[in-house]
């Protein structure tokens, strides 16, 4: 079998078996059977199905972390592959499952340069990033110091199932994620009959306003270049047409990409919607929800990220990320403690439509195999590269 065959085996093993969250345990089995006779200090988590890997270099240097997820998500696959999920509910709706044979594929040709590397590499196989903080375990349980010393540089690497065009790497200096967090928002009332709606203290109108009056605050109070994004995604009330409800609720993503704007949009939106409740008589709880920071690249990796995807696959192979996407990484833990680049490729499959091809999270997100082999060669050129460049 060729390098990529192994890749596109490994893959297809783990879509077959997708798990969720932080114990992962046939996930893992599979990395480190993958792992299996390469000259690897292996070690694996306490708290989570992690697995760290240092590949000490043949010369004295420092080290590069490399970083790919494996968790899987809650959805039920609709796709007619026929490596689709064996699990009712669970499916690599994200790509992850290519992320993790991408690094053993780097793991594989790093250990056969092994003797070249001015440093050691660190691999770091982390669960639970689909809302679970598993990079921040892994940094609790000692990745960062897994090679003895601080990584002076860290990548990791995401596919796209539509958008992008299959092949093509991007990425940018600064912010190249939103930091994510939550607000629940409960609203509470006096119940009563729907006819008669003034013997009661109905919370429903009061929620829609605020539904509406959060994004009217977004827009008129927040800079549209250091944008942010209030996304209400449930809303709960009542049981019946003719019953007015005790309480409304509703929850609410909240994306920004600034420090300064995500602390602020955290006290602007719970006092505009306490406000609204309380000019209705209403009493208002909010929840908010801390999440991952932003995703913050540093300029100087990141245009050496750029650098490397073009003098290793090519200059069309490299696009310039031209704004920051709005979706979330647990990667950002990482780069808050060790200057870094995230790209993304495209892999949607060939003959689908860029722009109506399911998308990441989709029961229906495919993903092309094809680009299992260049990513890895892409890792691993960037921590042979990055240690080359410590030690000129």
């Amino acid at each position: 079998m060729t390098f990529q065959d192994d890749l596109v085996e490994l893959r297809r093993a783990l879509h077959r078996e997708p798990e969720i969250g932080l114990d992962l345990p046939r996930t893992q089995e599979k990395v480190l059977a993958a792992l299996d006779g390469l000259p690897l200090e292996i070690t694996t988590g306490e708290r989570l199905s992690s697995v760290t890997a240092v590949l000490r270099g043949g010369r004295p240097g420092p080290a590069v972390l490399l970083r790919a997820d494996m968790d899987a998500l809650p959805v039920h696959e609709k796709t007619d592959v026929p490596y689709r999920s064996r699990f009712d509910g669970r499916m690599h709706a994200c790509g992850h499952d290519l992320h993790t044979a991408m690094l053993v594929g780097a793991a594989r040709l790093l250990s056969e340069r092994r003797a070249d590397l001015a440093g050691d590499v660190v691999l770091m196989f982390q669960p639970g990033e689909e809302g679970q903080e598993g990079a921040r375990l892994m940094i609790e349980e000692g990745v960062l110091d897994a090679a003895g010393a601080r990584p002076v540089a860290a990548y990791g690497m995401h596919v796209f199932a539509t958008t992008i065009p299959r092949g093509l790497f991007l990425t940018r200096g600064g912010p190249v994620l939103a930091a994510c967090d939550t607000l629940t928002v409960t609203v509470r009332g006096r119940g009563g009959h729907g006819s008669a709606p003034h013997r009661a203290l109905d919370p429903i109108p009061a929620a829609c306003e605020m539904v509406t009056a959060l994004q009217t605050h977004v827009t008129r109070g927040y800079d549209v270049f250091d944008p942010v994004v209030v996304t209400v995604g449930s809303f709960h009330a009542g049981t019946t047409d003719n019953v007015i409800p005790d309480e409304a609720v509703f929850e609410t993503t909240v994306r920004t990409f600034s420090t300064g704007s995500r602390d602020r949009v955290r006290e602007g939106l719970v006092r505009l919607v306490r406000g609204i409740g309380e000019a209705h008589g209403l009493t208002v709880e909010c929840a908010f929800g801390i999440g991952y920071p932003v995703t913050v690249n540093d300029d100087a990796e990141a245009e050496f990220a750029a650098m490397t995807v073009r003098e290793t696959l090519g200059e069309d192979r490299y696009f310039p990320l031209p704004t920051p996407a709005t979706g979330s990484e647990d990667f950002s833990y990482v780069l808050e403690q060790v200057p870094g680049a995230f790209l993304v490729v495209g892999a949607c499959p060939p003959g689908r439509d860029l722009a109506t091809a399911p998308a990441n999270h989709s029961a229906e997100a495919e993903f092309d195999d094809a680009i299992l082999s260049d990513g890895a060669s892409l890792l691993g050129e960037l921590a042979i590269r990055r240690l080359a460049r410590a030690t000129a």
